[in-house]
């Protein structure tokens, strides 16, 4: 009782496997939506740009939005860059993730 046959070793390893490479397949998915996120952000920051220098009274709010887009931009282009090359990195190392 409580001992692995090396049947049910390989399967738990197995599993293990499919577990790992199925949250991979996740995060590489939700980076591609940080990259389209990222795109659509841009737009939005020049958008908020072009209301700053048309708003002058609200130009302060609008800059702080351009700011905010900005960051998100940036965080969201750089998860998307960080898990390419973690999926290049598993692969180069043999690890088909």
């Amino acid at each position: 009782m409580g001992r692995q046959t090396s049947s049910s070793k390989t399967e738990a390893g197995g599993e293990q496997h499919r577990k790992e490479e199925k949250h991979h397949k996740h995060m590489e998915q939700l980076a591609q939506l940080g990259a389209v996120a990222a795109g659509a952000t841009r737009w939005y920051v020049y958008h908020e740009k072009h209301k700053a220098k048309k708003d002058l009274e609200n130009a302060r709010s609008h800059r702080i939005k351009e700011e905010i887009a900005a960051t998100v931009a940036v965080g969201s282009a750089g998860f998307a860059f960080h898990e390419h090359h973690k999926k290049k990195d598993a692969k180069k190392n043999g690890h088909h993730h």
